[in-house]
């Protein structure tokens, strides 16, 4: 039986780029998984998206109004990772906010616009690797254009600009041609707390680049290990859970 392909996403890749050694105890060395805890921003962002993909599905017929959406909310509410009560019941009301404000204005999106996909996992063989990707949501335009759609809970703003240089959404644009050819496609980004988009779309041309970009650095990515990379200080390794794995390095300085 061939060996299954290596996968690689666009968390994997950033976090590599952010920090390798973050990557390798994320990933690939089984002693991180030890000092990993929760984060509250991930509890926040995973409660926003759940709420919001049950009601952007066209098979979940539950959830149509603002107030089926509070109670998704309510039901589906992750407390980990908060330093304390208070902290989490400020939270808590600040994504009951987000949530009344954002499905009001989806309420009011064109309709012309329909939701084709919603968490849809995506994945393109680029030979040494398999590169993979979930979307949050894919939205069919009546030109035909498919937008792409991704939720972010951590930040207040976002430009075209910033979408255009992102690696993530690059890697998502890159997947919806490669499964839907012949399709125009643009990424957009939806900062939920502003309610502000940016959006982007890369050419053909910029896609053959980025594939042959992404390729290359994906081989770098699975060919590093643990004794490639000499531990350093730098601003991420502030509140990182793996500080106390890489300062136990004598490289780490």
């Amino acid at each position: 039986m061939p060996r299954r392909k290596p996968t690689l996403s666009p968390s994997r890749i950033t976090t590599y780029l952010a920090c390798p050694m973050k990557y390798l105890w994320t990933y690939v060395d089984s002693r991180g998984k030890w000092y990993l805890k929760a984060k509250s921003y991930y509890s926040f962002g995973s409660t926003l998206h759940k709420v919001l993909e049950r009601f952007h599905d066209s098979g979940d017929t539950g959830v149509t109004t603002v107030g089926d959406a509070l109670k998704v909310y309510e039901e589906s509410w992750i407390d980990a990772g908060y330093a304390s009560p208070e902290e989490m019941q400020e939270a808590y009301g600040e994504g009951r906010e987000i949530v009344a404000n954002v499905i009001e204005e989806e309420l009011k999106r064109d309709p012309g616009v329909k939701t084709v996909a919603v968490e849809k996992f995506l994945r393109a063989d680029l030979g040494p690797f398999v590169l993979i990707g979930r979307v949050d949501r894919i939205d069919q335009h009546p030109d035909g254009t498919l937008e792409i759609v991704d939720y972010k809970s951590g930040r207040w703003t976002v430009t075209n600009e910033d979408v255009e240089s992102d690696l993530a959404m690059a890697c998502y644009q890159y997947l919806v041609r490669k499964n839907f050819p012949g399709v125009p496609v643009k990424a957009t980004i939806h900062a939920l707390r502003s309610r502000t988009t940016g959006s982007a779309s890369l050419s053909s041309a910029d896609l053959a680049i980025f594939e042959n970009d992404i390729r290359v650095l994906g081989e770098q990515i699975l060919a590093t290990t643990i004794d490639d990379v000499a531990p350093s200080v730098k601003p991420l390794c502030e509140g990182c859970d793996f500080l106390p794995l890489c300062s136990k390095d004598p490289r780490y300085a």
